[in-house]
């Protein structure tokens, strides 16, 4: 099946394709072998480290609570992260020179600088500046450096995906004599979330990752962080690393794997039906905009 982009290989592309196939998977094959074999020498293999991890205790102590304090982190900061990031992608869209500004040099500012370091920065003020107790700080911060950062990550995801919609839907959508709000909030934004789930599921991978980041610098009980006191309690590391990087991809495949579906029913669910949009409907929405103060938010 040839298309713009790709032409049907043909009988001599078929054959280099295999060739090339079988090459990757003797190498990946050989350089298995030889991990296993360093691993195998280095008594990392022996059934005594990895026997920890078929009893409870190695569960119930170190890595169900270091994976429960992840997903609380990662959940926060998403949570407060993504309206955070919708409000900020708008209004960079504004038609306000003073609101792009501002938000613009919030997003730029925050995007620019680390995420680790605005953990520390955040760690330090709560430290100097509130009366956090030294047992939540790690988690405040953690939080605080995550929904900074990928708020203004999210900003530039939300802007993009507006602007990736053709210009055609908002001049229909001022023709039939809907306003700016009104256009934002009931043909731009639903058909940008669709466009801008991949990026949005993306970044939240990230930000379940990056917890991992509050664990080595402000000692954050996460799961890297109780990998490494159940490492010196078992005296296995090698594989206790294996166990939370399995544990890390399991959790982001079952992320990727449910946006994927979202995705594809979001796509079904929106639909045309066919169907025109009448006078009395654009009336009907007026109505509930005076009535209501409908799409006030983002008429900024």
């Amino acid at each position: 099946m040839s298309s713009v982009l790709y032409d049907t290989p043909g009988p001599r592309a078929r054959r280099r394709n295999v060739l090339f196939s079988v090459v990757f998977f003797v190498l990946l094959a050989l350089f298995v072998w030889w991990v296993w074999q360093k691993m195998e020498d280095k008594d990392q293999l022996t059934s005594a480290l990895w026997k920890p991890f078929t009893e409870s205790e190695a569960w119930t102590t170190y890595l169900l609570p270091g994976l429960e304090n992840t997903l609380k982190a990662a959940a926060l900061s998403m949570v407060i992260a993504l309206p955070l990031g919708a409000v900020f992608g708008i209004a960079r869209l504004s038609d306000h020179r003073w609101v792009r500004a501002v938000s613009g040099t919030v997003v730029e500012f925050f995007r620019s600088i680390p995420v680790l370091l605005l953990m520390l920065f955040a760690n330090e003020f709560y430290a100097r500046s509130t009366d956090v107790t030294s047992e939540d700080r790690p988690l405040y911060a953690v939080v605080t450096g995550l929904v900074l950062y990928n708020a203004s990550v999210l900003a530039e995801v939300v802007r993009a995906g507006i602007l990736s919609l053709p210009k055609g839907q908002t001049e229909a959508a001022y023709a039939i004599g809907l306003r700016k709000g009104q256009t934002m909030n009931s043909i731009l934004l639903p058909q940008a979330v669709t466009a801008m789930l991949p990026a949005i599921v993306s970044q939240l991978v990230v930000i379940v990752k990056d917890t991992a980041l509050g664990g080595v610098m402000l000692g954050f009980p996460e799961l890297l962080n109780s990998r490494g006191t159940l490492a010196a309690n078992y005296a296995n590391v090698i594989p206790s690393f294996i166990v939370v990087a399995i544990m890390f991809i399991v959790l982001n495949f079952i992320l990727t794997s449910f946006a994927s579906w979202l995705e594809s029913y979001l796509r079904r669910s929106k639909r045309s039906t066919g169907a025109v949009l009448g006078v009395d409907k654009v009336d009907d929405l007026n109505a509930a905009e005076v009535g209501g103060g409908f799409g006030s938010g983002a008429s900024a």
